[in-house]
């Protein structure tokens, strides 16, 4: 059986240290046109075939409601980000795709962020990383 008091430890500081990082990273957007959110969305929406993803996905890796996804996303297409249209597959969905606007965007500002990342990460060292990693997703599984 888990150690209850050694539970909590481990959450709140794996709490606390997510939370100084996620702190410390958001001086990455400070000099960017891209919000953090929005940054978000475009690592789905690029990560994805042809750069083009359904609504649906990109609401799944966000930490926002669905609600807030479309109206974020409603946003970028205002601000030329992204492009959106009905999805074929599911008529109640919407394909969104990065614009070239919105791709080099992105590819500007995950080159700094990414660099961040590596750097704040590299108080750990490889095998650590790849724990760190598993144990993560390991949690994530349900």
């Amino acid at each position: 059986m888990t150690d209850r008091k050694l539970a909590l430890e481990a959450w709140e500081s794996l709490f606390r240290a997510q939370h100084e990082l996620f702190t410390e990273m958001m001086t990455d957007f400070d000099d960017s046109d891209l919000a953090q959110a929005e940054y978000d969305v475009l690592l789905t929406v690029t990560r994805s075939p042809d750069m083009t993803a359904r609504l649906r996905d990109i609401t799944a890796n966000m930490l926002i409601s669905q609600p807030s996804v479309s109206r974020l996303v409603d946003r970028m297409v205002t601000r030329g980000l992204v492009a959106k249209c009905a999805d074929p597959d599911d008529g109640r969905g919407a394909l969104i795709r990065a614009t070239d606007e919105g791709a080099r965007a992105f590819r500007s500002l995950a080159t700094v962020h990414g660099r961040s990342i590596a750097d704040r990460m590299s108080r750990l060292d490889d095998e650590e990383l790849r724990t760190l990693r598993d144990l993560s997703e390991k949690l994530r599984s349900r």
